[in-house]
C-alpha cells in the first residue's frame, strides 16, 4: 500500500516536470521567433502637390539658315570666246550691268551687210510704189519687193537678238560671287561665269516639328541670331511647305527678314527661336514626381491614405515643371518624395502639400 502511494506520488511529479518542462520550452521559441522576425516598417510619410492649372507659354529653338531672295548661276546664253570680263568679284552690281562681252565682229558684219541690202530694198520698194499707182507694173511685182524688204528687217532682227546674246548681263541687282572663267575662254551656255545672289530681302528656311503644326500662323513672329553677334534679328512666316517631310517628321517655314539686315549673308546659320500662344490652363507639376518607366510614364496619386499608380503624357517642361497633357486633372494630389520606396496601393502618410501652407 506505501510503495503503491509511492510510485504515484513519483508519476504525478514526472508529469508535472514534463508539462512545465513544454511550457518553458514553447516560450523560449516564441521568444526567439519574435526576436528574429523582421521589425514591422512604419507606414511612410511623403510630401504632396496638388495639381493645379497655370499659364504657360512654349517656346521652341530649332535651327535654320538664311536664303537669298534671289540667287542663281550665271551662264551666257551663246557659244563663244570671252573678249570682255567684267566681273568684279564680291563686288554689288545693279540690274543690267555688262559682265562679260563674247566675240561678235563676224555678227556685226553680217548685221551691216543686211543693212546695206535692205537700204538698196527699200529704194526698189519706193521706186516700184510710184510704178504700181501709174500702171507701170503689176501689184503682185510690188507685192514681191515689199516681202524682200520686210524679209531683211527680219533678218536684222534676229542679228541685234544673236549680237545680244553676246553680251552677259546682271539678271538682278545683287552681290557677285567668285568668277569661274577668264578673258579668252571659250565658253558655252553651260558653262559658269559666276554666281549672284540678293543680298537684301533675305529669307530664312527651318523645320518644326509636325506636333506643332497646328499652331503655325502666317505672319507670326520669329526672333533668330547669327554666328558672330549677339544682335537679335526679327522675321515674319510667310510660308509653309505643302505637307510634313516623312523622313524627318518636321515641317519646313520660310520666314522674311524684318528691318535693317546688316551682317547677314545667305547661307549663313541661325537659331531660331519661335514663341507659341499661351496656354492658361496648363497642368504643370515638378519634374521629380514623374517616374520613367520602359512604356510610357508614371505620377503616384495619393488616394485615401494609399499610393495609386497612374499613366501619364507629358508636354513642355522647364528648369522645374513639367506638363502633363494626359492622366491628371485640376485638383488631383500627387506625390512627389519617396517614391523609389512606394509599391501600388501601398499606405502612406501625408507629411505637408509643398504647393500650400503646412497642414
Amino acid at each position: 500500500m506505501k510503495f503503491s502511494y509511492f510510485l504515484y506520488s513519483i508519476l504525478f511529479s514526472f508529469t508535472i516536470f514534463i508539462f512545465f518542462s513544454s511550457c518553458s520550452s514553447k516560450r523560449k521559441k516564441d521568444v526567439i521567433a519574435a526576436q528574429s522576425a523582421p521589425p514591422k516598417r512604419p507606414t511612410p510619410r511623403v510630401d504632396a502637390f496638388i495639381v493645379q492649372t497655370q499659364v504657360v507659354s512654349e517656346t521652341i529653338e530649332v535651327p535654320g539658315s538664311l536664303v537669298a531672295d534671289d540667287a542663281t548661276e550665271i551662264h551666257p546664253e551663246a557659244s563663244g570666246r570671252i573678249i570682255g570680263l567684267y566681273v568684279r568679284e564680291g563686288s554689288f552690281v545693279q540690274k543690267g550691268a555688262l559682265l562679260a562681252k563674247l566675240y561678235d565682229a563676224d555678227l556685226q558684219a553680217q548685221l551691216r551687210k543686211v543693212q546695206v541690202q535692205l537700204q538698196i530694198a527699200q529704194q526698189t520698194e519706193s521706186r516700184y510704189d510710184q510704178l504700181e499707182k501709174i500702171g507701170g507694173i503689176s501689184k503682185e511685182d510690188y507685192a514681191a519687193t515689199a516681202l524682200q524688204v520686210n524679209n531683211l528687217r527680219a533678218d536684222i532682227d534676229i542679228l541685234r537678238t544673236s549680237i545680244a546674246k553676246t553680251e552677259v548681263r546682271a539678271p538682278f541687282s545683287g552681290k557677285l560671287g567668285l568668277k569661274e572663267i577668264s578673258t579668252g575662254a571659250y565658253v558655252t551656255p553651260q558653262s559658269i561665269i559666276a554666281a549672284i545672289q540678293k543680298t537684301s530681302n533675305l529669307r530664312i528656311d527651318f523645320n518644326v516639328p509636325e506636333k506643332y503644326a497646328p499652331q503655325i500662323k502666317i505672319g507670326q513672329y520669329v526672333n533668330f541670331t547669327v554666328e558672330g553677334t549677339n544682335r537679335n534679328y526679327t522675321a515674319v512666316v510667310a510660308a509653309t511647305q505643302s505637307g510634313i517631310e516623312q523622313t524627318t517628321r518636321t515641317l519646313t517655314l520660310r520666314a522674311k527678314v524684318q528691318g535693317d539686315q546688316a551682317g547677314l549673308l545667305p547661307g549663313g546659320f541661325a537659331k531660331v527661336k519661335m514663341s507659341f500662344e499661351p496656354n492658361n490652363n496648363a497642368l504643370m507639376i515638378p519634374s521629380q514626381a514623374v517616374i520613367p518607366q520602359a512604356r510610357g510614364k508614371k505620377v503616384v496619386l495619393f488616394k485615401s491614405g494609399t499610393a495609386d499608380f497612374v499613366d501619364v503624357v507629358t508636354g513642355v517642361r522647364d528648369s522645374t515643371n513639367v506638363q502633363i497633357t494626359e492622366g491628371l486633372s485640376h485638383g488631383d494630389t500627387i506625390i512627389v518624395t519617396g517614391l523609389l520606396s512606394l509599391k501600388p496601393e501601398a499606405k502612406v502618410t501625408l507629411n505637408k502639400i509643398v504647393n500650400q501652407k503646412k497642414i
